[in-house]
């Protein structure tokens, strides 16, 4: 299904400081010659070992029933993922401070259409 309306998709990277950094100075530059920049959404972790603790099997089961079934509160979602309310919580907790779900009143809710992944190795 296509649609008008803007998609909003998170980029989440496996990249260390030193990357970023060139990131930001790419754009930057950019600016600074006067070109414009859309706007990007990165989630940068320092290794695949944070990005497997970040998004674990259970976690990604999580953003993929928020994602198909819209805003749950807390309770709500661990009841239909047949998952413990503390463990929820703490997972619901820990994507909220990255970015991945976010808070409206007393449910979560995915503010992303796509997450995009993109694993580099070193050369």
């Amino acid at each position: 299904m296509t649609s008008a309306i803007a998609k909003r998709a998170l980029e989440l990277r496996v990249e260390g400081v030193g990357e970023a950094l060139d990131r930001f100075e790419a754009a930057w530059n950019h600016l600074d010659e006067g070109g414009q920049l859309a706007p990007r959404h990165v989630l940068a972790l320092a290794d695949l070992p944070a990005l497997i603790r970040t998004l674990s099997p259970a976690r990604w089961q999580l953003l993929e029933r928020l994602a198909s079934e819209g805003p749950l509160s807390v309770y709500a979602l661990a009841k239909r993922l047949q998952r413990d309310y503390k463990n929820v919580h703490t997972d619901v907790a820990q994507l909220v401070a990255l970015g991945l779900i976010e808070r409206r009143g007393s449910q979560v809710a995915v503010p992303w259409d796509a997450v995009r992944a993109e694993l580099r190795l070193a050369v």
